[in-house]
């Protein structure tokens, strides 16, 4: 297969590269509070089985000298080196579905040749949809239930979805630029962005990767082993609330917070109740045709005048 040189396949892949209707993104670098992306991709590589297929080419993407890799120093040598990775994984869920895992360091450079290449991927492996996971941060307190924010390519594919944002800028990533252009090509793309707790945001939270992993096995249908994660989830929510406790002043904070978070879902609920009764109340023609018909009805019982 002639393909982009950013990427190299795996030489039984080059042969014959495997069908996987589903690319799973989760690349590192950009903003992930709560450490959701990082937590669900650890996960699937630790439960489910798994082989390299590809892999890019990071002395083509990274900028050394601005994000420079670490390297081990031991007693009077050079002994290891943080090489940058983006790999392309292979995976089977636990029903032997198979699907496609991109993980690995966010590019710094060649962004439009790096989604060009990815697409090149999803024709080789029959790719139809991409999805991807992360954390932000939010003003909302760790002891509501975790929220998110859904976004496709087609509003079809998150029916029912409720936006919390209007219209804003945002800074750009490598990942937020594969769905726009994969969208543009025809693929379904489809992301979650779990609403963190601020406070949290620079430590793992558990219950936004639990969150996180029960709506995106919902979106794909894939199945998976979860209770190794749901358990995790129930220490660290454990560990949570003894540090809450241990520190008066972000108890009194986190209590700010859920004063405000219960304020706004009542205001969300007042308004959903007047949508719906503004919704069951007739529209102006509707109230013209009833007078009208009333106004035949009433001048065909009248008797006629002599």
């Amino acid at each position: 297969m002639d393909h982009s040189p950013l990427f190299r396949l795996e030489p039984d892949t080059q042969v014959q590269p495997l069908h996987a209707p589903l690319l799973h993104v989760a690349i590192d670098g950009f903003i992930d509070a709560g450490h959701v992306r990082a937590q669900m991709t650890r996960h699937i590589l630790d439960t489910l089985e798994h082989r390299v297929v590809a892999s890019f080419d990071m002395d083509e993407l990274i900028d050394y000298r601005s994000r420079r890799p670490t390297m081990t120093f031991d007693t009077d040598h050079w002994a290891d080196y943080d090489e940058p990775s983006l790999v392309l994984y292979r995976v089977l869920d636990t029903a032997g579905q198979p699907f496609l895992l991109l993980h690995g360091d966010e590019p710094d450079l060649r962004w439009e040749a790096f989604a060009r290449a990815v697409h090149q991927i999803c024709l080789a492996f029959g790719v139809r949809t991409v999805v991807s996971a992360h954390g932000i941060p939010m003003a909302v307190p760790h002891t509501r239930p975790v929220g998110m924010t859904r976004f496709a390519s087609d509003q079809d594919l998150i029916d029912g979805n409720v936006p919390m944002f209007g219209q804003v800028k945002v800074p750009a990533s490598a990942e937020s630029l594969l769905h726009l252009r994969l969208g543009q090509e025809g693929l379904s793309t489809m992301g979650l962005a779990v609403h963190v707790p601020h406070y949290l945001a620079e430590s793992s939270f558990g219950d936004a990767a639990v969150a996180a992993m029960d709506a995106y096995l919902g979106l794909t249908e894939l199945q998976m082993p979860t209770a190794d994660l749901v358990a995790a989830a129930g220490v660290n929510r454990a560990e949570i609330t003894e540090q809450v406790g241990a520190a008066p002043e972000v108890g009194e904070a986190v209590a700010e917070l859920e004063k405000r978070y219960d304020q706004f879902l009542e205001g969300q609920r007042q308004r959903h109740v007047l949508a719906q009764q503004e919704a069951e109340l007739p529209s102006a023609d509707e109230i013209g045709a009833e007078f009208e018909e009333f106004l035949r009805e009433s001048s065909a019982e009248d008797p006629p005048t002599a």
